[in-house]
């Protein structure tokens, strides 16, 4: 089978197209329909993250398919089924072994593309306005990237909770389309510098939660946006931290942690219950997926390339 690697670290360069033997038993091999291309993924391909994976590696997570054959023991998918995954470590390929428990099963109502679309981002957006931060009615929440993959999903959970939602997007062309996620208000900042509007748009007082995922340099800017005993929802490792803090210079008695969303599947009974809740929003027309790219396998390098450049909006996929 053809798959995605990275032969070292470094550029969209590094990352080949290569033949990778078949897997072995007690699993479910599964043909990919589509593969969903993340922001950690350029992380891994730079040596951020699984630097305990010998290289060469096959890159991505997450993925949509057809099951070709299960594995010993493996009683509750069968041939042909259409399923989904969310981290199952090789998905950049024609074909990927995942683990039976980490796969979801796709309703009729969804296609494959979409399903690979909101698995990751979809999961993420579902942990942070449901499990980090439950978001109640009245509340006042800004998303950073807004017009991203995760932020138009992150968006729309929140206002279907009864929220609402200042954005930040890099660029004037994306501000159409956060606000089109249901954004309330949205600000056009690249350079960290956002807190002002933010206050005035939520009347001085500031906002209830931050959901910031863009790195070190909007983390002053995103606490100054925060009103008293508000919440900071940090994540995304691979643009870093804000370095070292002092709990006790931390103002306006908020609360800051960092945000995993595995911790919102923590069982495969989670899994399937909130990837359930998704693909219903999703039926039922409630949630709206943005692919905004979509690739032949062998040009993963470029949407990687396309990703870093910051002019992407909405979920990139890869086709086998």
């Amino acid at each position: 089978m053809k798959a995605v690697v990275m032969a070292a670290q470094g550029g969209p360069e590094v990352i080949e197209l290569v033949e990778l033997p078949e897997a072995g038993p007690g699993e479910v091999l599964v043909k990919v329909a589509a593969a969903g291309v993340n922001f950690m993924d350029t992380g891994v391909r730079r040596g951020l993250a699984w630097t305990d994976i010998p290289n060469p590696k096959v890159l991505g997570v997450e993925g949509a398919g057809r099951v070709i054959s299960v594995g010993h023991g493996v009683d509750r998918l069968t041939p042909g089924d259409r399923v989904a995954w969310v981290y199952a470590p090789g998905s950049y390929a024609e074909r990927v072994v995942v683990p039976a428990d980490a796969l979801v099963q796709i309703p009729d109502a969804i296609d494959d593309r979409t399903a690979a679309s909101v698995m990751m981002q979809g999961l993420t957006a579902s942990h942070f306005a449901t499990d980090f931060y439950p978001v109640q009615p009245g509340d006042i929440a800004l998303v950073h990237a807004a017009a991203g993959g995760l932020g138009l999903l992150l968006t729309q959970i929140i206002k279907l909770r009864g929220g609402h939602v200042i954005g930040r997007v890099s660029a004037a062309e994306k501000v159409a389309i956060a606000k089109e996620a249901g954004a309330d208000h949205v600000i056009v900042d690249t350079k960290g510098q956002f807190a002002q509007d933010v206050l005035r748009l939520s009347g001085g007082d500031g906002v209830h939660v931050v959901y910031d995922g863009s790195g070190p340099k909007t983390f002053q800017g995103s606490l100054d946006s925060l009103r008293r005993s508000g919440t900071f929802c940090w994540y995304g490792p691979v643009l870093g931290g804000p370095g070292p803090l002092d709990i006790m210079s931390l103002p306006k008695s908020i609360k800051i942690g960092y945000a995993v969303f595995s911790d919102h599947i923590h069982t495969p009974a989670l899994l399937r219950a909130r990837t359930g809740q998704l693909f219903d929003w999703i039926a039922r027309g409630d949630l709206k997926v943005r692919i905004g790219g979509i690739y032949p396998l062998a040009e993963a390098a470029q949407a990687h390339a396309d990703m870093e450049s910051r002019a992407t909006t909405g979920k990139l996929l890869l086709i086998p």
